[in-house]
C-alpha cells in the first residue's frame, strides 16, 4: 500500500467516527438513545437495514463464494421479499402500536417474563457470537494479507465502533450507515468496471458472461429437492423465508432500525426498499466475484489465495512438493488461456460444434485446476495443521491488493472496514439495549430509577458487549466460509425465536409455560440436529442444508407448544364425578 491508500483509508474511517459522534451527541432519555427519537425517514431506515445485514463478511466472502461456486448463493435471498411483506403487515404495526423499545417486550405482554427473558438470552448468545465474527472477519484477512497483528486489528476495529455507538446509540448507527453504504457501493462499482477494463481488449462484458457460463459459474437456479444441498430454490423460499422472518422480525439489531421510524408507513417503506434492492445488491456482489474468476482465466493466480498458508508450506519440508504443484499450475494456466481464446473465437464465428468442444476443454481444465488446489490444501495441512487452507475469503482481497491502482486500494479497504463497522455497530447497539431493558431494567425490583440512569446503563452495557465482541474476535477461527458461518449461527437460534413470535401472533390459546418449555426443548433438539447432520460432515457433504434449521426450529416449537398446552389443560381439567 502507498501513502495515498493510507490517507484515504484513515480519512474515511475517522470521518465516520467523528461524524457519528458529532451528529448524535446528547441523548438524554431512553427514547432518543434506543429509538433515535422516532424521526427516521424511510430511506434512512432502508439504508440502515441493508447496512446492518451487509457486514464486511458480505464484501470479503461473497465474491470468493462466487469465484469458487458461482452465482447459486443468490438463492439464499429468495425468501427475503415475502418475509418483508409479512413483517410489514404483521410485525411493524404491532411494534409501533405497543410503542415497544425491544421486540421482546411484546413477548412479556403476550406470555410472561420468563419467556421474554429466554428469547432475549437466545438473542444475546447468537448475536454476541456474530458481533465477534464481524470484527474478526476483516481482521483475519487483512492480518494475513498485509502482515498486521491480528489482535491489534480486532482492537482497532472494535474500538472505533464502540466510540460512536456508545456515544449516540441508535441514531449514531443510522446516520453513519448512510455514509457507509455510499462508500461501500461506490467502491464495489468502481472495482467492477476496473475488472472489465483489465480483461483482454476483445473480451466484452457479454463475452465475459459466456466465459463464466462455460465454467458453470452462472447457474443461479437449482430446483433439486435434495435437502442436503445448501442453496436451492426450495431452501431459499422456505428456510430462507423463515431465516429472514426471524432476522428482520425478531432480531433486535434489525428491529431497532425500523423502530426508529417516524411512523408505521416510514418503517414499512424502509423495509420495502430493502426487499426491492437487497437481491440485486447481492447479485451484483456475486457478479463481481464471477468477473474476478474471468479475470484469472487470463492472468496467473496463486494455488492458494491465503498468503499465510503459502508461506507455511514454503517454510516446511513439503516446499519442493508444493513447488512442483506450482509449476504444474503455471502450465495449466497457459492451457487455460489457450482454451478461453478458442472458446472466444468459436463464439465470434457462431460455430456451435466448436463452441461445445471448447466448453468441454474448459471444463476438463477446471477439473485439473480443482485437483491441483485440493492437493495444495492437503500439503498445507501437512505442513501446518493450524493455518487456514480454505481460501474463499481471501480471493477478493488478493485481487484488490495485487491489481487495483493506488488510491482505489485504500478505498476498497475502507469499504471492507466500513462494512465491518456498520454491522458491528448495529449489533452492539442491540446487545446493549436488550441487556439494559429486557434483563437489567425488567428484572430490577428496587426503587424506580430515572431515564438518565437507563441511558447510562445502555451505554455501559454497549461498551461491555463491545469488549466481549473484541474478545470473541481474538479467539475466533475461520469455518469454511465466513458468510456461511454467520448464517449457520443464526439458523441454529432464529427458527426457535421466530416460532415463539408466531405463536404469540397467531395461536392465542397457547400460554407462557407451554411456550417456554417448548422453546427450551426445541433449542436442544436443533443443536443436536446441527451437530449430527451438519457439523461433523465436510462442507458440501452435510446430510441437511443449514437453512432448513430455520424452518424446523419454527415448526418444532409450535408443535411442541401445542402438545405441552394440551397436556397442561388436560391435567387441570377436573375429574368427572362418579
Amino acid at each position: 500500500m502507498r501513502e495515498l491508500d493510507w490517507i484515504i483509508l484513515a480519512g474515511t474511517l475517522l470521518f465516520i467516527v467523528v461524524y457519528g459522534v458529532w451528529k448524535t451527541k446528547g441523548s438524554k432519555n431512553v427514547d432518543d438513545y434506543v429509538r433515535g427519537g422516532n424521526d427516521s425517514k424511510w430511506w434512512t431506515i432502508g439504508l440502515s437495514v441493508m447496512a446492518t445485514q451487509a457486514s464486511a463478511i458480505t464484501f470479503l466472502s461473497t465474491p470468493g463464494q462466487a469465484f469458487h461456486d458461482g452465482m447459486g448463493f443468490v438463492q439464499f435471498y429468495f425468501g427475503l421479499p415475502l418475509a418483508m411483506i409479512i413483517i410489514c403487515m404483521v410485525f411493524v404495526p404491532l411494534y409501533h402500536r405497543m410503542k415497544v423499545y425491544t421486540a421482546y417486550e411484546f413477548l412479556e405482554s403476550r406470555f410472561d417474563l420468563k419467556t421474554r427473558s429466554l428469547a432475549a438470552i437466545l438473542f444475546l448468545i447468537q448475536r454476541g457470537l456474530a458481533a465477534g465474527i464481524t470484527i474478526f472477519a476483516p481482521s483475519i484477512i487483512l492480518s494475513a494479507v498485509l502482515g498486521w497483528d491480528l489482535r491489534t486489528l480486532n482492537i482497532i476495529i472494535g474500538s472505533l465502533v464502540i466510540i460512536y455507538t456508545v456515544s449516540g446509540g441508535t441514531n449514531a448507527v443510522s446516520v453513519t450507515q448512510k455514509q457507509q453504504m455510499f462508500i461501500i457501493m461506490t467502491g464495489m462499482f468502481i472495482t467492477f468496471f476496473f475488472i472489465l477494463g483489465y480483461l483482454p481488449s476483445d473480451i466484452t462484458f457479454s463475452k465475459a458472461m459466456k466465459i463464466a457460463g462455460a465454467s458453470n459459474k452462472l447457474e443461479i437456479l437449482n430446483f433439486d429437492l435434495d435437502t442436503s444441498s445448501r442453496y436451492t430454490f426450495w431452501s431459499g423460499i422456505t428456510g430462507g423465508l423463515f431465516l429472514f422472518l426471524a432476522y428482520f422480525g425478531t432480531d433486535q439489531s434489525q428491529v431497532q432500525r425500523y423502530l426508529s421510524g417516524k411512523s408505521i408507513r416510514e418503517s414499512q417503506l424502509g423495509l420495502v426498499f430493502n426487499a426491492i434492492f437487497k437481491i440485486p445488491m447481492q447479485f451484483f456482489i456475486l457478479l463481481v466475484g464471477v468477473m474476478v474468476f474471468v479475470f484469472y482465466q487470463y492472468n496467473p493466480s496463486p494455488l492458494n489465495f491465503n498468503p499465510s498458508a503459502t508461506q507455511a508450506v514454503m517454510e516446511s519440508p513439503f516446499a519442493e512438493d508444493y513447488k512442483l504443484l506450482q509449476k504444474g499450475q503455471i502450465e495449466l494456466e497457459a492451457e487455460k488461456r489457450i482454451a478461453q481464446n478458442k472458446f472466444s473465437s468459436a463464439l465470434e464465428i457462431k460455430e456451435y460444434t466448436a463452441v461445445e468442444e471448447a466448453k468441454k476443454q474448459i471444463i476438463r481444465i477446471n477439473q485439473k485446476d480443482s485437483t491441483n488446489r485440493v492437493a495444495a490444501k492437503a500439503l498445507i495441512s501437512q505442513a501446518n495443521d493450524v493455518v487456514e487452507t480454505n481460501d474463499k475469503d481471501y480471493v477478493f482481497i488478493h485481487f484488490i491488493l495485487n491489481n487495483l491502482p493506488t488510491g482505489l486500494i485504500g478505498l476498497l479497504l475502507a469499504v471492507i472496514l466500513s462494512a465491518a463497522m456498520s454491522s458491528t455497530a448495529s449489533e452492539l447497539n442491540a446487545l446493549g439495549t436488550i441487556t439494559a431493558l429486557d434483563l437489567y431494567k425488567r428484572n430490577r425490583t428496587s426503587t424506580k430509577l430515572t431515564e438518565a440512569h437507563y441511558v447510562k446503563a445502555s451505554k455501559y452495557f454497549t461498551l461491555l458487549w463491545g469488549i466481549i465482541a473484541i474478545s470473541i474476535a481474538c479467539v475466533a477461527n475461520l469455518f469454511d466460509n465466513l458468510i456461511q458461518l454467520v448464517n449457520i449461527i443464526g439458523s441454529i437460534f432464529y427458527g426457535n425465536v421466530l416460532g415463539i413470535f408466531l405463536i404469540a401472533f397467531f395461536f392465542k390459546f397457547i400460554k407462557g409455560n407451554a411456550v417456554f418449555f417448548a422453546a427450551m426443548v426445541t433449542q436442544i433438539i436443533i443443536c443436536i440436529i446441527y451437530y449430527y447432520l451438519i457439523h461433523i460432515y465436510p462442507s458440501g457433504q452435510e446430510k441437511l442444508g443449514y437453512l432448513w434449521l430455520n424452518f424446523f426450529g419454527a415448526a418444532m416449537v409450535i408443535i411442541i407448544s401445542f402438545i405441552f398446552e394440551a397436556f397442561d389443560r388436560m391435567l387441570k381439567r377436573p375429574l368427572p364425578s362418579i
